[in-house]
């Protein structure tokens, strides 16, 4: 059985999907889809930057969503379907378009705006990230709280055994990461994110998300769409919105979810969209799948042998 897997902020590039594009009409249409629903040359800033500009959370995050969908049309032009599909934070949005939850349009203008509340709810130097490297989720928890000071800081990504993303208030972040030293993390890596994603500090983006999330026509997934906010699969439009309201103030549970998709049967994964971060963290979680990156005309064999 074959999942496939969207990738989230960080994965971006300058000149990301321009050889897609480039190479096919509906990878083209889809970059024209795009620009028209958000009024402006998106594209433009996707395939020839300036880089600081498209690292903007409100650009990052419609660019690799339309990337990974333009991808996403591609593979299914060419037959290749998922029977599960699942995505890293912003990454969700692309797993539901793929499942038909919601129309790529709607999605392009509501991360828009995602990026946007996001960023304006922490002052820019207010709140950080950094990730855990060596220690056991538990114990990065165990950490936070020892380390909070009655500010917010907690676990924010677990990505997989031995790597934990912590958010939160600058110095409380601080002092967790000099905590988890203490407790036998082996590293602990600032990270260069412009908020404090997935933590308690987003909950004023989450309250002017969730009217609009829950005002988009929404339909029920083709295919099961397994959640960051609890590693569940969601089969009905209403349970895949509340997630995606959640999601923004709650920690991504990537290796649960990759846990969820190796036990309802999945064995291959394919990560659709800009990067390779997601087939690492698979590697590590779920040592017997295999899996391939589609992001460029070069990958669609790679795509072909693993459905062969």
């Amino acid at each position: 059985m074959i999942a496939f897997i969207f990738p989230g902020q960080g994965s971006q590039a300058v000149g990301m999907g321009k050889a897609l594009a480039e190479t096919f009409d509906v990878c083209r249409d889809t970059f024209a889809e795009a620009d028209a629903a958000l009024g402006e040359p998106l594209s433009r800033l996707i395939f020839e930057g300036p880089e600081d500009q498209l690292r903007l959370t409100e650009n990052t995050q419609p660019a690799i969503l339309t990337v990974s969908i333009a991808a996403y049309r591609l593979l299914s032009s060419r037959g290749f379907e998922p029977a599960f599909v699942a995505g890293h934070s912003l990454g969700e949005y692309s797993a539901h378009v793929c499942a038909g939850t919601i129309a790529f349009a709607d999605a392009v203008r509501t991360v828009r705006r995602r990026g946007r509340f996001m960023q304006e709810a922490v002052p820019v130097g207010k709140g950080a990230m950094a990730a855990v490297m060596g220690l056991d989720a538990a114990v990065v928890a165990q950490a936070c709280e020892e380390a909070a000071q009655g500010e917010v800081v907690s676990p924010a990504n677990m990505n997989m055994p031995g790597q934990v993303v912590i958010a939160g208030a600058t110095d409380a972040v601080a002092r967790a990461g000099e905590r988890a030293k203490a407790l036998g993390a082996k590293r602990v890596v600032p990270l260069p994110v412009s908020a404090p994603f997935h933590c308690a500090l987003m909950k004023p983006a989450e309250e002017r998300l969730a009217p609009e999330l829950r005002a988009l026509r929404a339909c029920d997934p083709r295919v099961p769409v397994v959640a960051n906010v609890d590693a569940e699969p969601k089969r009905d439009a209403a349970s895949a919105i509340e997630a995606l309201v959640r999601q923004v103030s709650s920690p991504v549970r990537w290796e649960d979810v990759v846990r969820r998709l190796a036990s309802e049967g999945v064995r291959k994964y394919v990560e659709v969209g800009p990067g390779t971060v997601l087939c690492g963290l698979v590697r590590k979680i779920d040592r017997e799948a295999a899996f391939a990156s589609f992001e460029d005309p070069s990958g669609l064999e790679k795509v072909a042998a693993l459905f062969a």
